[in-house]
């Protein structure tokens, strides 16, 4: 009995490690691509350890391009897609748990309309309309149309979370004295923690990984996002793949952070036991 439990630890652990292994494997091939030489890309081997002395690719990659401003403007376009778009999503999510209202159906329906049109099929309206209200070649313009898609996601994904705190809790703060928004933000939004993360991950990457709004409002080379700049490297006749690689790897090391940080929020169970009969 004792071989065979640490026979079922031991075979857990590696399959654990082999998951890991698997799921890093792309980002340390990018980063050997990336240390390696052009000429040796196309090789018949396919180099696994990188050459230490093409790490250069890195310095030159931030020194010949704008890179940093790049990323930069990545996050600042995410977070805000992200704050932004769970700031409008709590209202519409706590009202449609919680009353019952003529219409209700239409205005969910219309949620989910919003998810079957999709961005290139808006651009040209959007063009026109931010062009209006000035909104072109500005980073705020594009949380705004990203908000317009990741909003009635989250909205749905929190109204599921809502839909199972216990109603007792909001009978309970009503009682102490809170009012509707105090129950909202301070009793709520607690309670479906976990979900807020994953709403906020949903978001993020949504933010971070959106080309055709970045690329159709944005003209500025200032203001562009690193999915922008990354695909200006690709050329009609030649690519320089090493230098691509090691960009990509700049923009990517980061969406990975921010989900190992935020993922150990996105559990279940927060509300259980909540309630005591």
């Amino acid at each position: 009995m004792i071989r065979s439990g640490r026979g079922g630890k031991s075979f857990r652990v590696v399959a654990i490690l082999a998951l890991l292994g698997a799921a890093a494997f792309p980002l340390y091939w990018m980063f050997v691509t990336s240390t390696t030489p052009s000429s040796e890309l196309f090789a018949a081997d396919a180099r696994l350890i990188p050459k230490p002395s093409e790490i250069g690719v890195y310095r030159e990659a931030f020194g010949g391009t704008s890179v940093t401003t790049w990323v930069r403007n990545s996050a600042i376009v995410a977070v805000g897609t992200t704050v932004l778009s769970i700031a409008l999503a709590i209202f519409p999510a706590y009202a449609l748990s919680r009353f019952r209202f003529r219409g209700m159906g239409v205005v969910g329906f219309g949620l989910f309309i919003t998810q079957m049109l999709p961005e290139a099929m808006l651009v040209v309206p959007l063009y026109a309309i931010f062009g209006d209200l000035a909104l072109l070649n500005t980073l705020s313009g594009l949380i705004l149309a990203n908000s317009a898609f990741t909003v009635p996601v989250i909205t749905w994904i929190l109204k599921g979370a809502i839909d199972g705190v216990p109603i007792d809790i909001e009978e309970a703060a009503r009682i102490d004295g809170c009012s509707r928004l105090d129950i909202v933000l301070g009793v709520v939004l607690p309670l479906v923690a976990p979900t807020l993360a994953a709403a906020a991950v949903i978001a993020f990457f949504h933010g971070w990984n959106e080309y055709i709004f970045a690329q159709t409002l944005i003209s500025d080379q200032d203001l562009r996002t690193a999915s922008v700049g990354l695909a200006g490297f690709v050329g009609e006749l030649s690519t320089p793949v090493h230098t691509v690689m090691a960009i990509g790897l700049m923009y990517t090391l980061p969406a990975v952070i921010f989900y190992l940080f935020v993922q150990r929020y996105v559990v279940a169970g927060m509300t259980a036991g909540s309630v005591k009969g």
